[in-house]
Formats: C-alpha cells, structure tokens, sequence
C-alpha cells in the first residue's frame, strides 16, 4: 500500500518522503537514495546504517553491498572486452572454460541428475550473458537444485566460500536443466562468465573493472570489498522476529573475497552507481559506445524464454544482456525500455529513457524474494518525471 504522500511538497520531496516513512516504519533502518530527474542529480541519505540508535547516520558515502546491481556493470566490462575482439558473444565458453566444454542436459528439469542427454549446441557468451545457458538458480525443489545448494554453488546475497577455480569445477559438474537457448535462468552464468573474462585476459575481475568501468568514470568508492569499512552499513535479514544481521561492517565484504563475483560481488555507494547508470543513460561514455548502451538494454529473449523467467522476472520485464528490461507496461512505474536491476540485499537501480529519469537506491534490508522490491519509490520517482 503506498504511504500518505503530503501534497504540499514538491516532486522530489516527495520520493524522499516515501523513503522516510519506510524508515519510522521500520521496514529498513536507512538509505542513502540518488535521483537524476530532469537534468537535476539529488542524493538524500536518511535513517541509520545500523538498527541501534547509536549507529552513525547515513551519508552520501556509506557504502553497501549491492549484490545484483554488479550484474549491468559486469554485463558494460564484458561488452569493451568484445569491442577489443578479447572475447566474441558467440564463442563456446568451452575456450577458457574446458571443464564446461561438453555439458550433459537433464531430460526433464526436476528429474534424476545422471537422467541427462548432450547438449545440442555449445553455451556461448551470450548465453551466460543473457541467461541462456542452462545454468542457474533452480526455484523449485528438485535434484538440481538441492545439489546445488549442498555444492555451495547456489545464490547467496554473500561471498561464496569458494574459489572461482572451485565456482567453474562445481557448476561444470553439474547438468543443466535445458538445452542451451531453451529456457531462462538467474545468476549462475554471470558469475561462470567473470571466470571467462580473467581466463580470457589472464587478469582479475577487480584489475579488469577498475581500469574498464570504475576508473574511467571516477566510481572511487566501487570495489569487490569495503574501501572503508567504517563506512559499509550493516546488512540484515527480514524474518518472523524483525531484521536480524545478515553481515556486519567487519564481515566479509571487509576483505578480499575468495571468489570474485561478476554477478552481485561489488560494494559502492548510491552516488557511484547513480554515476554509472547515468553514464549509460548518456550513451555510455567513456566505458560503451551507444550502440553496445543499445544492445545490452535490448530484449534478448524470445517469448518461450521469457515464460521460463517467471518466477524472476516481474510482468512486463524482460532481460537483455546483464540487465532486466522493460517490454510493456503492467505497473505504473514501467516504461517500454526502461532498464536496470534490483539486488537481493535490499539496492536497485533503473534507467527511464521515456521520463527521463535515473534512479538509485540503497538500502541494507535483503530482500525476501525476487518479488519483494520497491514499489512505492519506483511509484514516486515515476510520478516526480
């Protein structure tokens, strides 16, 4: 239910008032939010970065993990290493990536893990791009998906425990649950691509977005740790009892991670990713060309692909490459082309073409499921256009 909004304030007030409300609500105990609407750039930080009533205030700089919205940033590196000719968005992965070279396929997808028959073409690096492969988080309760979770290989809002060595050994163990280009799947192939992307270069994930996409645009609070952690927020985990620690300051994204993630390892603060998308929104210099802005923010699913995505992908969304997208209009806050992504520890982060509009938003309440977002501030930034 959207709050009582005061008609009296203007049309950015009012944003911030639905954040403030969500705050004496308890639903989240800060956020630092940064808005770009017609041409103007407005950051707001409001509550705490932790629920003791002692903790810092939220500032500009407070740093949070912003889990999913790494995925458009990953998805920006991949496409100058293309630019290059480093990489090609049709090569097998199989190139860099032996292990996953000749996977099996399982017959049906919540059947028997050695019930499995060839795959009929290669994964490419547009598959694991667009989520395409085959590999990825299973939904449901089948064989795949509780072998995942036993390997450690499946989604977590933290580092995993493992190396990318070990990340690429585990996945590649495993079948996938449709033939190459049949179905939709989250998360699983951008993070085997960030292992394609160092194989490729024989240079880290944190070298390789520092000198492509951070660097060039000045994101000098962006890493795939806590620059500060004094100023990284305490993540929480919404349960039956209130918000309870999910990660504090000093946890894992205080040091160097085993495995960095392309898919959701990155710290920032709002007004580095509101640098980014605007950076994109623009054409995308320094970092992209228009027309690769263009590509990666086109629908790349066919609509068999996208009934697939369901249990991801919200009405009217789609997915391009690294990035959600949208098709058609079902809520109020959406736009045909409108395009960005929501990260599973309580962040998003959206590009409106048709308003004019560039949103970010950080907050450090993990979210509950693919479902459980942020209405009212899309409803808000959408209305202030």
């Amino acid at each position: 239910m959207t709050p009582w909004i005061d008609s009296t304030v203007t049309s950015v007030d009012r944003v911030w008032q639905v954040l403030d409300t969500q705050v004496e609500a308890g639903r989240f105990p800060g956020y630092v939010a940064a808005v770009r609407i017609r041409g103007t750039e407005h950051v707001r930080a409001g509550g705490h970065t932790a629920l003791e009533p002692a903790s810092p205030p939220m500032r500009d700089d407070t740093q949070f993990r912003i889990a999913s919205i790494t995925k458009p940033m990953g998805a920006a590196l991949t496409l100058t290493l293309v630019r290059d000719g480093v990489v090609a968005l049709d090569d097998p992965i199989g190139r860099w990536l032996p292990e996953a070279a000749e996977p099996r396929v399982l017959v049906s997808p919540d059947g028997a893990l050695d019930d499995t028959v060839p795959a009929e073409r290669p994964v490419t690096v547009r598959d694991l791009l667009a989520g395409t492969s085959g590999w990825g988080i299973v939904m449901e309760r089948t064989p795949l998906q509780a072998a995942m979770i036993e390997r450690g290989v499946y989604g977590s809002p933290l580092h995993r425990d493992v190396s990318a060595d070990e990340f690429v050994e585990r996945i590649a163990s495993l079948p996938l649950a449709f033939q190459p280009g049949a179905g939709w799947l989250y998360e699983t192939g951008i993070d085997l691509l960030g292992m394609v992307l160092t194989r490729a270069t024989g240079r880290s994930l944190a070298d390789l977005v520092a000198e492509r996409v951070t660097g060039p645009l000045g994101m000098a609070s962006t890493g795939f740790r806590a620059t500060n952690a004094t100023l990284l927020a305490t993540a929480y985990i919404p349960g039956p009892d209130g918000l309870t620690v999910l990660d504090p300051p000093d946890g894992t994204f205080a040091v160097p991670p085993p495995f960095e993630e392309l898919g959701s390892g990155l710290v920032s603060t709002a007004p580095d990713v509101l640098r980014f998308f605007c950076a994109m929104a623009d054409g995308g210099a320094p970092v992209l060309t228009a027309d690769e802005v263009a590509l990666m923010t086109a629908d790349a699913l066919t609509a068999e692909q996208r009934r697939s995505a369901r249990a991801f992908l919200a009405g009217g969304e789609s997915w391009g490459l690294g990035t959600g997208v949208d098709v058609q209009v079902t809520e109020p806050w959406q736009a045909p082309g409108r395009w960005g992504w929501t990260g599973g520890t309580g962040t998003t982060a959206y590009v409106d073409p048709i308003r004019g509009t560039v949103a970010v938003l950080m907050t450090q309440r993990a979210m509950t499921g693919p479902l459980d977002g942020f209405d009212d501030f899309w409803t808000a930034v959408a209305a202030a256009a």
